[in-house]
Order: structure tokens, then sequence, then C-alpha cells
């Protein structure tokens, strides 16, 4: 683990002449950063207008033995409105470091008998989707890249089916930087053995083009 100084700064006043001086106090500590666990699943859907019961986490940093408070951060969630929602779970260590877990929040009506699970392709780029709640997904291979030439492209990530022929990533953390999606849409044949994905991404290192998935 890397090493790290702290500085804080003690102000020593003088009692001779009332001069205000600054010793600088130095403490060299060891970076450890807390791991989050969310105790149940951190795949959650809920109804439009229903009620959003955050799953419960611990935060441990095993460095330095110690148990943390974990804070929920609910302010996107938005359950009136259709959408995949990321809330993170965040934990700071007495030393100012930080570990991060997410639960993910499908806002759909969609019906749960809906299962676009399969294996799909972006030309000969493959792509594992999985359903992980009601209408809430997770695609191997978001951008559809060539896991040869472009393995570091190949990222997983996560989306919520808002109806029968749209779909919504959110906002959420990948390696690259911000994930955001436009233009999302779902066609399929009941019972889904036919089906076509597409959207447009926007993330660092990638482009703007919309890019199609076929099962």
């Amino acid at each position: 683990m890397k090493k790290i100084i702290i500085l804080s700064f003690a102000a020593v006043i003088a009692v001779a002449g009332c001069k205000k001086q600054h010793t600088t106090i130095s403490n060299v500590v060891t970076a450890s950063y807390p791991k989050v666990t969310i105790t149940s699943s951190p795949y959650v859907s809920i109804p439009v207008g229903g009620t959003f019961v955050p799953p419960t986490a611990t935060a441990y940093d095993s460095f330095y033995r110690q148990s943390l408070s974990v804070v929920k951060d609910l302010g996107a969630l938005d359950n009136t409105t259709p959408g995949l929602y990321v809330i993170a779970y965040t934990a700071k260590s007495q030393y100012g470091f930080t570990g991060s877990a997410y639960v993910y929040v499908a806002v759909t009506n969609v019906s749960d008998t809906m299962d676009l699970t399969g294996l799909y392709y972006r030309g000969s780029n493959p792509a594992y989707i999985t359903k992980l709640a009601r209408g809430l997904y997770e695609t191997s291979n978001v951008g559809g890249d060539d896991s040869i030439t472009q393995a570091s492209s190949v990222l997983p990530a996560f989306f919520a089916v808002t109806s029968d022929t749209t779909l919504d990533f959110g906002t959420q953390q990948l390696t690259p930087g911000t994930l955001t999606a436009s233009q999302g849409t779902v066609s399929y044949s009941p019972p889904h053995s036919d089906t076509t994905i597409s959207y447009a991404i926007s993330l660092s290192g990638f482009g703007t083009q919309v890019r199609t998935f076929v099962r």
C-alpha cells in the first residue's frame, strides 16, 4: 500500500511580543481504502411510483481494522420517471480515503415475463445480456467492440427496459469515465427469440454512432 504524508498545522502564540508562529506536523499513514459491501441484492426493480427500500450495506477498512458508516446518495432517484438510477454507497476512513459500491434501480412497469437474456452480436462482436431483475439487465460488452483488437473497450454496463420498445442506461461510472446513452430502443417478437437492441453511448474513447445488437 502507498504511504501518505498528512500535514497539519498547529498555531503557537509566543508570550513575548504575542508573535504568532506556525509549526508543521507530519504524520505518515498507509493508504487504505474501505470496502463497501451491499449485503443484499444490489439489483432492484420498482414500478413507476413505487417505494424504493434501500438495500443494507457495511463498510470495513481491513488494514486499520475499522468498521465505518455508509452514506447512501438517494438524491438522483426519481420513482415517478421510468429509467435506470444508480445509487452510490460510500464510506470514508479517518484519513479521508473513500470506498464505494453501487445499487442499480430500474423504475419500470414492464412485465416480469419479458426476458431479453441471451447472446447478441454487433456485426461479429458478441455481447451477452443477462436479466438481473424485472426490466433490469447487464450487458457484457456495452460498446459491442472486438474483444481481440479492442480488448480495453470491452466493458460491462447496466440498463433498464423502460417500456416494450425503449431502454435507458441512466448515468453510471465505468473505467473510461461517465457513461450515458440515448436513442435506446428494443424490438422483439414474443417469445423474444428474435431481438434487436440499439443505442448510442456517450463515453470517453467511444464514438457517437448508434450501436445495434441482434440476437
